[in-house]
């Protein structure tokens, strides 16, 4: 790697994504989209589109 890459790397742009240990708890987050999954299935079935 050369001084100039070097260089780059270190004064890269933000991009405003998240960050590697900004993503939150991931057991709540797939609790909370099964349960959507759960409820969409129970009003299809019940609304008889299924």
């Amino acid at each position: 790697m050369t001084s100039t890459t070097y260089t780059r790397l270190l004064f890269r742009a933000r991009t405003g994504g998240p960050e590697e240990d900004d993503r939150g708890p991931k057991v709540l987050e797939h609790v909370l989209g099964w349960t959507l999954v759960v409820l969409l299935a129970v009003l299809v079935t019940r609304a008889g589109l299924m």
